[in-house]
Formats: C-alpha cells, structure tokens, sequence
C-alpha cells in the first residue's frame, strides 16, 4: 500500500520518470539487494533523463524541421565537395556558441536543406533553440504579423531562437517590404544568436535579390563576415538516387 501511495504521488508531482523507474525496479529487482543511497540516485537519473527527452521532443516540435535529418546520417560518398571534417566540426555546435551563421550554397538538389536540418537537429540535441522556416514562409508570416498586431512579438520570438534557419534564400527577388522585414530579423539576431541560410545563390551575388544596394550590404554585413560557408557542387542527390532505385528520396 505504501509503495501505491508513493506512485500516486510521484505522478500527482508530475515526476513520471521516476514513477516509471520505481515501477520498473519493483517488478524486476526485488529480489536485489539496493541501498536507500543507490535507489535514490537511481531515481532521480530517471527523472533527470525524462525531463531532458521531454525538453528535446519540446524543441524538436517547436523547431518545425522540413525534414527528420541528423549529423549521423549525412552522405559524404556523392560527389558533392562537402568536406566531412568541416561537417564533424560544426556538429560540434561551436558555431552556435560563438553566434556565428553557417551558409550553405548551391545547385538544387545537391542536399543544403537537409544538411541545414541535420545541424539545427544536432542543436536541439545540445540544448539549444532552433526555429526552420522556408524563406518564403518567413516573409508570410513576418506580414500577417503586421497585419494583425503581432510583428514585433515574433521579432522578439525569433530574436530569442539561438538557430534561425532560413531555408531556399534567393529564389525570387524580394519586395521592399520583405527586404526591411528581413532585415529587422538579423539586426535584432546579430551578436547574439545564429543564422543558417541555404541558397542556390553564392553570397556575392545575393544584392541583385535582395533589391536594394543599401540594404543588400546590411544583410550580408550581418550575415557572411562571419559565416562558416559551404558551397556544394555536382549533380541533383535526388537524380542519382532516383536513377539508382526508381522512387525519389530527400538528398542527404
């Protein structure tokens, strides 16, 4: 009856890791011989383990990847110049630390989106907040937050993100309004926090797409100095393994 209680409590006091954990030892080492020192420690490196996987579902939830990708799973045998020593070293998440950004530029195809969600997975593994957003998304939702009150509510939220991913920078010309929405994000991100940019596009020729001369050199002054910069080369994953097994897969 005691040990009932006991259970009752501990998930009244929301401490479902170490509810579980008891009920596990209960019924697979009775018999064993535990002292009071042993089982508390135990318990609370259940509980302890509980929380952090709940805090990491949170996050990865929170973070809204485009596709379920990890450093681990990265593909350095296609021809693709990714330099797997860089790769091991930004999973190191250093980078975000150091509030510094990671660019990933070329081809389509060739795996920057799912690199980029490897990286903000890892952060999220490391404790950090991560945000995604497809850069067209980004601007959407930056104008319906001004539309309905909310813009600087979601400057701060994204001002807090340690990892702002921006996913298929510089497919399309931006309008005035997406340029200054742009640029508030990285002016209230810079020194502070991380930015990681896919584009098809290679930094230096980012000012045509950004539209303006004045704000184009904004933008890259807070994004490129201090960037770790991958630019991928070859041809389409998608191509060579749609030619290997007949059925599309996400390029790693």
């Amino acid at each position: 009856m005691l040990v009932e209680q006991t259970m009752e409590k501990l998930v009244s006091m929301k401490l479902m890791g170490m509810a579980e954990a008891l009920r596990r030892w209960m019924q697979q080492t009775k018999e064993k011989a535990m002292t009071p020192l042993d089982l508390a420690g135990l318990l609370v490196d259940a509980e302890w383990r509980d929380r952090e996987q709940r805090k990491l579902t949170g996050r990865l939830r929170t973070a809204r990847f485009r596709q379920d990708a990890c450093v681990e799973d990265i593909d350095y045998q296609h021809p693709r110049g990714l330099q797997k020593a860089m790769m091991l070293d930004l999973a190191a998440c250093r980078w975000v630390e150091a509030h510094q950004n990671v660019i990933f530029s070329g081809p389509t195809g060739v795996g920057k989106s799912y690199l980029a969600c490897a990286l903000g997975q890892k952060a999220c593994r490391e404790g950090h907040s991560v945000v995604y957003r497809r850069a067209s998304r980004l601007y959407d939702e930056l104008a319906q937050a001004r539309a309905d009150g909310t813009y600087f509510v979601l400057l701060r939220r994204l001002a807090k993100t340690q990892v702002l991913i921006v996913d298929d920078f510089g497919l399309e010309v931006l309008t005035a309004s997406q340029r200054r929405d742009f640029l508030e994000v990285l002016e209230d991100r810079y020194g502070i926090s991380s930015t990681v940019i896919t584009s098809q596009l290679d930094p230096k020729n980012w000012h045509p797409i950004v539209g303006d001369e004045t704000i184009a050199d904004s933008v890259c002054d807070r994004l490129v100095h201090n960037a770790h910069k991958v630019k991928l080369t070859g041809d389409s994953l998608r191509k060579v393994k749609a030619g290997l097994t007949g059925n599309p897969k996400p390029a790693k």
